[in-house]
């Protein structure tokens, strides 16, 4: 049996919640998500060829093209050979992808 991995939250953000044809509706959902990975690197100082993962989570995807959390992460400067994957929890997208991620 292999010892456990201590497993930090080093840094969090989220995306700005909107209204339906808000101010945010030129964006798509995968220009916020690079804005917010982008700043949880920032804050955590780490550089986007650090990154083993990507799990992002999102509720409304229809429309959004394939894989949303990929196309984020590659607009957010992360490796192409780092796999991405969303979750899609109406409400429970961002403590699932925390869950994930620790048991990653």
């Amino acid at each position: 049996m292999s010892s456990l991995e201590e497993v930090y939250i080093v840094s969090a953000a989220r995306t700005p919640i909107g209204n339906f044809l808000g101010t945010l509706s030129s964006l798509s959902a995968a220009d916020l998500g690079a804005v917010a990975i982008k700043e949880v690197l920032n804050r955590a100082g780490v550089p986007p060829a650090d990154v083993d993962e990507v799990i992002l989570g999102q509720a409304l995807t229809a429309g959004q093209g394939q894989n949303p959390a990929r196309q984020a992460s590659l607009k957010a400067g992360i490796p192409k050979e780092v796999p991405a994957y969303l979750i899609n929890l109406l409400c429970g997208s961002g403590l699932k992808t925390v869950a994930l991620g620790y048991q990653a």
